[in-house]
């Protein structure tokens, strides 16, 4: 296998912005030629909040991804979250006008175009559209159609939408640092891509991503994506709570979740004291594990019983062999995996993205918290690697994107507008 072209993607959090540099290599695997990492300052909740400061801390990440991998970067794959985000379940079909001809791609290609026209809320759009399975004249429970013969073509569809001016105001910032948007991707599920096996997706697994101001959730069963929701609270929360419950500066309650922090208070003992700083001329406050535990506990049980309840409103509760994995910088927490069992009485193990990179990769990126970003690169080389297949079949025309998708209204808008 010859490397494969680069790749990269931007994980635009909540906390951070990061971008990462990848190609597949040789054997398949995934170097990470460079990274950046920022602070993000104009994200609120997976929003973008203000335009000028997220195009500042995408141009730093951009910036110093670009001189670690020596490359120049001018397309990304960009990540979408926030509160938002919804999913909604539609079964969709076509009439063929011959049932002896074989269906093709373009059928197939069609069916799933067509869901890109479906009646949205005023100020909402339709952002991606997975088909699950298909059904072929009343045959159901079929993964691939293509080639077989039938004159109803119908399809389960998992249909994703989300606010037409949060996903706008990510491509305003993106189109303001120089860069084009490759791809506009739901982040829970290239954080499933970056943290996942195919066998956890065929037995029924729950993707939890916690990260800085949302937690996403991804439920996958029989190998295909069954329902996508995002919780409004994440590890932000929780420094704040540490910030009133300590009485001390958020910078230092950040440092306290980082270092000391535990989902489980029992875990520690009263004699465990840290010291913070004193503002000036006050003296050091002390702090025990034990207090710090609790107030960390009490936020992380709501934010778990919030992951159940949507575990339990997508109706696959009792199908769902492989568990919960969980992933995102607030996977970090320590005796997070106990927490979730004992709350759900789900197998949990935390995710991390070092399955899929090559030997070598920087230390730092096998951490959960860059599962999104890796999941942006796999899913981009995926895409690439389809439409290589399609261009080297002379008789096939390489494939549009869908008519009307959401990248393309955004683009038009755009080219239409000129203000960028």
């Amino acid at each position: 296998m010859e490397p494969s072209e680069i790749i990269v993607g931007l994980d635009i959090g909540t906390t951070k912005i990061a971008a990462i540099v990848g190609r597949r290599n040789e054997n398949g695997k995934i170097d990470i030629l460079g990274f950046g990492r920022t602070d993000s300052i104009g994200v609120k909740r997976g929003v973008v909040a203000n335009i000028d400061d997220t195009v500042q801390s995408i141009v730093a990440a951009v910036k110093e991804a670009e001189n670690r991998s020596e490359t120049n970067i001018a397309t990304v794959n960009v990540g979408i979250a926030g509160q938002h985000i919804k999913s909604i379940q539609y079964r969709g079909s076509i009439i063929r006008p011959n049932a002896d001809i074989e269906i093709s791609q373009s059928d197939i290609d069609g069916l799933n175009e067509n869901m890109f026209k479906l009646a949205m809320n005023p100020g909402e759009e339709i952002i991606d559209v997975i088909p699950q399975e298909y059904t072929v004249d009343g045959e159901s429970g079929i993964k691939q159609p293509k080639g077989m013969l039938g004159h109803q073509l119908e399809a389960n569809f998992h249909i994703i939408t989300g606010q037409t001016m949060a996903a706008k105001n990510i491509f305003k910032c993106i189109k303001k640092a120089n860069l084009e948007v490759e791809s506009l991707l739901l982040e829970p599920l290239a954080s499933a891509e970056a943290v996942l096996s195919d066998e956890e997706k065929e037995a029924g697994v729950v993707l939890v991503d916690i990260g800085g101001g949302t937690t996403d959730i991804a439920i996958f069963q029989d190998g295909i994506i069954r329902h996508t929701a995002v919780i409004p609270f994440g590890g932000d929360i929780i420094t704040e709570d540490i910030k009133e419950g300590c009485t001390i500066i958020k910078k230092h309650a950040e440092d306290l979740k980082v270092k000391f922090g535990s989902a489980l208070a029992s875990e520690n003992r009263d004699e465990e004291v840290v010291a913070i700083p004193g503002l000036r001329g006050r003296p050091p406050k002390e702090i025990t594990l034990r207090n710090l535990a609790s107030i960390i506990q009490a936020r992380m049980e709501e934010i778990i019983e919030h992951i159940y309840f949507e575990i339990k409103n997508s109706g696959y509760e009792k199908k769902l062999i492989a568990g919960i994995v969980l992933t995102g910088g607030g996977a970090q927490l320590k005796h997070i995996t106990q927490l979730t069992e004992f709350i759900t009485g789900m197998d949990t193990r935390i995710g991390y993205p070092n399955e899929h990179l090559a030997p070598g990769v920087p230390e730092e990126m096998a951490s959960p918290m860059y599962a999104t970003g890796i999941g942006l690169v796999i899913i981009g080389l995926q895409r690439l690697e389809k439409e290589s297949l399609k261009t080297e079949k002379p008789a096939q025309k390489p494939k549009k994107p869908p008519r009307g998708s959401f990248l393309d209204i955004i683009k038009k808008f755009f080219e239409e507008d000129g203000n960028t």
